[in-house]
């Protein structure tokens, strides 16, 4: 059901099921032992692991390595204040496997600048949360029509 403040919260089900149509997300990790937000490709892998690109030689490979962090993806329309977002929350792991890497070069999220010393992290969801965006509107037009 819709609440009064316009959010609506998903399932587990919706948030995969939109994660796997955003190509951009967030990834927030700790820099410097303050929260970073950095904006990263990413897919959402077949056993529903979100898959994350950088360069092996970046602060962020260095900084997410083993270590707890949140993702979020979105996608909103500011003119019809409506959209969605997602938040996954999870342990970040470098793919070391030749073959997986290998595949992830092929079907896996692109790279901002194509390196060869790409690397890929995996997010294992711990959590999952998400929100439908502009549920007072709809609310208010059924109201409105009732």
């Amino acid at each position: 059901m819709y609440s009064e403040d316009g959010v609506r919260e998903l399932d587990r089900q919706e948030c995969l099921r939109l994660l796997a149509t955003a190509r951009v997300g967030r990834i927030v990790h700790t820099y410097h032992a303050l929260p970073a937000v950095l904006p990263v490709p990413f897919c959402l892998d077949a056993d529903f692991t979100v898959v994350v690109r950088t360069s092996a030689e970046s602060r962020l490979a260095g900084a997410i390595d083993r270590a707890v962090v949140a993702f979020q993806a979105d996608e909103v329309d500011p003119a019809e204040r409506s959209g969605w977002s997602v938040v996954v929350t999870g342990r970040a792991t470098a793919v070391t496997d030749p073959a997986e890497h290998g595949r992830l070069r092929r079907t896996g999220p692109g790279s901002w600048s194509a390196s060869r010393h790409d690397i890929f992290f995996r997010i294992e969801p711990e959590l999952i949360t998400g929100s439908e965006l502009g549920a007072r509107r709809v609310l208010h037009e059924a109201r409105r029509t009732s």
